[in-house]
């Protein structure tokens, strides 16, 4: 990839070797609690209006095309990559890691990545898998450039910006180019995975996963601020992994070897376990420290509320050490609630979980995305993770049911956002300790032995009551009607979120799934 009479090339350093050069590049600080701290620039977050796949012959008819995965012609990308790669030729050093993506031998995908920054390669460290775990792999490895300080040019490289991230699935190679935000390599080998997992009948999910003492594993489905990472890390439970898992015949199993964890409003208190993990070797972008004592200011979002802390997930001691696990018994869909009108769980049919699946209904809470405005807002994202997925939604949700139905998993709904009333009038958000003890309750199987009652309009099953495992958990009301003062108001609400459900859903064409959905009353 890079000509002898080049740059120097570090391989496959150490985390420590990785963290000097950094720090002697000053490409970033130490903070007091011992992590790398760094900050990314203009872009401080994803950039999907950047993404685009190579449309060929393997992708032409595989790919849902549109405004997430945008078309690219195999010309205009071999002239890119060349381009970029006579770019690196004349920096100083680089630095290649070889790494995996995947815990489980079988669909294990090699990665070289060449990176322009050390912290970049301290990333990749952090959050790839570090070995494999069959001699050969089965799959073909996947060159990836990542030059944060190489910037397009729209006209003539025929993208939208100066910055790009680019696919080439027949060839396996990614380019990053023009963004230091770290999560657009990390997703990009997860989009990666999504595209190509489907056609071996395993499900790749925008989830966190972990297991309980007796060996149940628990899914958990959701945008970034839903609470994927916080409610999966738990001190009594092994984490499997806390953002990207594939689902097979034989189980569960994490696709990354770290965990990417927000650190907006971080605190020992409600999150110990990601507390804990923030130390040397661990990566933090765009956090702010204290000018004099290093400390990060979790609270302060100046430069964004994206921000971020990458570390490997031997930094946590609860954890399942080989990344995966047998099949789950519940899946868990976070969703926030602006409207507060949903309940704080309810359980779903096979048919409910496809289409809430299909739907992704959340608020964007802390955007991942640049060009996001601030502000809280409601969104539709199908598989709790559009700008990932390559193919069609109804591929990755036909698979999803097949799993439920062949493990008999139950499903519930949970929603991490308003109750009592709406985002900014007059409704309060859920608490971390009160999504607990919900999640708490569903774990340890509490749900399974209370009745149930139909919530009218959105037609899904909640709770009699919520139980609590000790008197200090709060009393949560599980109909959402119950905590509105006017109820009137709470019927409005509810009609505007079934209407923005419905409009939303008519994209997919799949009537048998649209039945299963909220109707007007």
């Amino acid at each position: 990839m890079v000509s002898s009479t080049g740059p120097r090339l570090y391989k496959n350093l150490s985390q420590e070797e990785l963290l000097k050069i950094a720090l002697e590049r000053k490409e970033g600080v130490v903070a007091s609690n011992g992590a790398l701290a760094v900050q990314t620039g203009a872009r401080t977050g994803r950039s999907p209006k950047d993404r685009f796949i190579v449309k060929d012959a393997i992708t032409e008819n595989a790919v849902d095309w549109g405004v997430i995965n945008q078309p690219f012609s195999t010309e205009g990308f071999e002239r890119l990559w060349q381009r970029v790669q006579d770019y690196l030729n004349k920096r100083e050093c680089l630095f290649v890691m070889e790494i995996y993506a995947g815990t489980l031998p079988e669909y294990q995908v090699p990665v070289l990545l060449t990176a322009e920054l050390a912290w970049h390669a301290l990333f990749a460290k952090n959050m790839f898998v570090s070995f494999s775990n069959s001699k050969e792999s089965r799959h073909p490895q996947w060159k990836v450039i990542y030059a944060p300080h190489f910037k397009t040019d729209p006209k003539r490289d025929e993208v939208n910006s100066d910055a790009a991230i680019l696919f080439d699935f027949t060839n396996h190679r990614l380019l990053i180019c023009g963004t230091q935000y770290a999560g657009e390599l990390k997703k990009g080998m997860f989009s990666v995975l999504n595209f190509m997992l489907p056609d071996y009948k395993v499900l790749p999910m925008h989830c966190a996963a972990n297991q309980g003492p007796s060996g149940d594993v628990a899914l958990f489905f959701g945008l970034s601020g839903t609470g994927k990472t916080t409610l999966s890390t738990e001190p009594d439970r092994l984490l499997i992994g806390d953002d990207e898992h594939g689902w097979s015949s034989n189980g569960v199993f994490n696709f990354e070897g770290g965990c990417y964890a927000k650190c907006i409003n971080l605190s020992r208190k409600n999150e110990p376990v990601i507390w804990e993990a923030i130390r040397s070797g661990a990566v933090m972008e765009n956090v702010i420290l204290d000018s004099l004592t290093q400390d990060p200011d979790y609270n302060n979002d100046k430069l964004t509320q994206n921000t971020r802390v990458a570390y490997p997930l031997s930094f946590i001691e609860n954890r399942v050490h080989s990344g995966h696990a047998g099949n789950p018994q519940n899946v868990i869909f976070l969703c926030c609630d602006l409207y507060g009108v949903l309940p704080p769980v309810a359980r779903l049919t096979k048919e409910q979980a496809a289409y809430y699946f299909l739907s992704g209904y959340t608020a964007l809470v802390g955007s991942t995305e640049v060009g996001t405005d601030a502000a809280i807002k409601p969104t539709f994202s199908a598989c709790f993770g559009a700008p990932f997925f390559p193919r069609p939604a109804q591929v990755y949700a036909h698979l999803l049911m097949e799993h439920i139905q062949s493990t008999n998993a139950d499903v519930y709904l949970v929603n991490t956002g308003w109750i009592g009333g709406s985002y900014g009038k007059g409704g309060s958000r859920l608490s971390i300790p009160s999504t607990r003890s919900v999640i708490h309750a569903i774990v340890n199987a509490g749900l399974k032995k209370v009745t149930y009652k139909q919530l009218p309009g959105f037609n899904i099953d909640i709770p009699d009551t919520i139980p609590r495992e000790s008197s200090a958990m709060d009393i949560i009301p599980s109909d959402p009607r119950e905590t509105w003062k006017n109820k009137d108001e709470y019927s409005v609400c509810a009609s505007q979120l079934i209407l923005e459900f419905q409009k939303n859903f008519e994209k997919f064409h799949a009537p048998h799934i649209q039945k299963a959905g909220p109707v007007l009353l």
